[in-house]
């Protein structure tokens, strides 16, 4: 982790906020380097964080066999692995709608119609994951005020400006360094 600023004070108040923060959210495995410049003369923050690599997403076809019933014209959705019975349920919610999911025992799922293409449904993505937490990490260490931010990360990297006046082009050039210094990491 690098910290860059004008004031070695402020920088170090800062990089141990950062540590409390990823401490707390339980993200130091998941970051593999990060840059961060604070400028109390400029009023500015940059921030960068590149992820760590996660694990493949999961679809319900590998947690769960799926058949469809033609006589009945419904599809049947067995449960295999009970652990991401809650990720099923919510995904099928917001996909088909909580009316139209009917659970008649704990492992089993039925749908009208023919639904065998929900085999490719994924269920549960840990880069997704990851991301959502590194970014609410971000916004919990930004400091209070800084209401203007640009977003300009790339990949697997969060890189966010932040401020309270109109952003500089020259912080965008900055920012944009740290993406690409963290590219080669």
């Amino acid at each position: 982790m690098l910290v860059e600023s004008n004031d070695k004070e402020g920088a170090a108040v800062y990089e141990m906020i950062i540590k409390q923060i990823f401490q707390d959210l339980q993200l130091s495995p998941s970051i593999k380097d990060m840059r961060v410049c604070v400028d109390p003369k400029e009023v500015v923050f940059i921030l960068a964080m590149k992820m760590n690599k996660t694990s493949n997403f999961t679809t319900l076809g590998s947690v769960a066999n799926i058949k469809y019933n033609k006589e009945e014209n419904e599809t049947v959705i067995k449960i295999i692995n009970e652990n991401f019975l809650p990720n099923v349920l919510r995904k099928l919610w917001l996909e088909k709608g909580r009316e139209n999911i009917h659970q008649p025992n704990r492992s089993s799922i039925i749908l009208e119609g023919n639904q065998e293409i929900l085999d490719t449904l994924i269920i549960d993505d840990p880069y997704e994951n990851l991301k959502k937490r590194v970014y609410d990490a971000a916004f919990r260490i930004i400091p209070e005020g800084f209401r203007i931010i640009r977003d300009i990360s790339q990949g697997d990297i969060i890189a966010i400006i932040c401020t309270d006046e109109l952003i500089k082009d020259s912080w965008i050039k900055k920012g944009r360094e740290y993406v690409e210094e963290l590219k080669k990491v």
